[in-house]
């Protein structure tokens, strides 16, 4: 496989898939919104434009959340 080609496991989500599949971002303008802050998951634009389409890789989601996941400490007795 070509070296930056998407993998049907790896495929592409709209916004509104990537909440309707993953709960903990909300609407689709709240992931705008983490776009626009900079802090949210890596996105694929379709054009420079305003008017582009965004693009999430599942793999990026992922990766974004497990970035943030915390695996708390051992707790002493």
């Amino acid at each position: 496989m070509a070296q930056g080609t998407v993998r049907p496991a790896d495929g592409l989500l709209s916004p509104s898939q990537v909440c309707a599949e993953y709960p903990l971002f909300k609407t689709p303008a709240a992931l705008a919104d983490r776009r626009w802050r900079g802090d949210g998951p890596d996105y694929i634009k379709t054009s420079t434009a305003r008017s582009g389409r965004v693009f999430y890789r599942r793999s990026a989601i992922e990766r974004w959340l497990d970035e943030r996941t915390v695996t708390p400490a051992a707790q002493s007795a």
